[in-house]
């Protein structure tokens, strides 16, 4: 790492830095419009899973006890042309949740989503998340995605952005890696789906649910899985345009799991590349 491109930050409040201490990340997302905006990645790992998507980083902010490091030296050093600002850990400490990023923050220029129609065509697992508003829960689902065979992820325009912070911290990264997209508001995915020849499958609490296990749900190789809100579900026009509604059995009283854990189960039995071989 060249010292020469550090720059000293003495003030949390310095007008450098605000991209970190001054915007939430709603107004990063619209900043620079009618530019596609700024996010901010945190943690090592993290950053350089977006580098390794080939996003350019805008500037990095390191606490000095890590700049020394080989880790945080070597995710520097792939963003030559990136400002670098360097602060005392009292100071840096000011920034909510720094402590969760292992000394190392960086701004980067969102990047242009694909298709959705694209991300259909070029796709037999694909996850659609409805509504799903908690950022920790995003990035889980992404996190056992990317494990578990999905191969593209459709998010409505009311859910938590995959790129937030904790979103892609909880990912470890892995929102850098499935390929996904926003939905636009009035676009009939499921329809879109069933052009691609997708069985639709809805993850929710009815009735007409069968057992995740019922052979019906792979019977075709094509799958799309629909996951709801924490508290709503899934919007009832969508489940009535499903081909199956799945539910996973529980003992012991429990109605449901967290959508994020129910996402892991569903993908393993579905989605996994496991099973993809032993349908081939």
């Amino acid at each position: 790492m060249n010292k020469d491109r550090i720059v000293h930050i003495e003030d949390i409040d310095d007008d450098r830095v605000a991209l970190y201490t001054k915007y939430n990340e709603p107004q990063l997302f619209h900043y620079n419009e009618p530019g596609r905006g700024v996010f901010i990645a945190e943690t090592p790992m993290v950053i350089e899973r977006a580098l390794d998507l080939g996003l350019d980083p805008v500037s990095f902010f390191v606490e000095k006890g890590a700049s020394e490091t080989e880790a945080v030296q070597k995710v520097i050093d792939r963003g030559p042309g990136a400002d670098i600002f360097e602060a005392e850990l009292d100071v840096i400490n000011r920034i909510t949740g720094f402590n969760l990023t292992r000394g190392l923050l960086a701004v980067f220029e969102r990047p242009a989503l694909p298709e959705v129609s694209d991300l259909i065509k070029s796709s037999k697992r694909i996850a659609v998340l409805e509504g799903i508003v908690n950022p920790t829960n995003v990035g889980a689902i992404f996190r056992s995605g990317a494990a578990l065979g999905v191969d593209a992820i459709l998010v409505t325009s009311d859910s938590t952005d995959p790129f937030y912070r904790r979103s892609a911290r909880v990912s470890m990264g892995t929102v850098f890696q499935v390929p996904w997209t926003y939905i636009p508001e009035g676009y009939d995915f499921i329809e879109a789906l069933h052009d691609e020849y997708f069985s639709v499958i809805s993850m929710a609490l009815s009735d007409e649910a069968v057992p995740l296990t019922d052979p019906v749900l792979k019977k075709e190789d094509k799958r799309a899985l629909i996951f709801g809100s924490e508290g709503d579900g899934i919007k009832a026009d969508i489940l009535n345009k499903s081909d199956h509604i799945a539910i996973i059995p529980m003992h012991n009283g429990v109605d449901s799991l967290n959508v994020a854990a129910s996402s892991a189960v569903a993908f393993w039995e579905l989605c996994s590349k496991l099973e993809q071989k032993k349908v081939k």
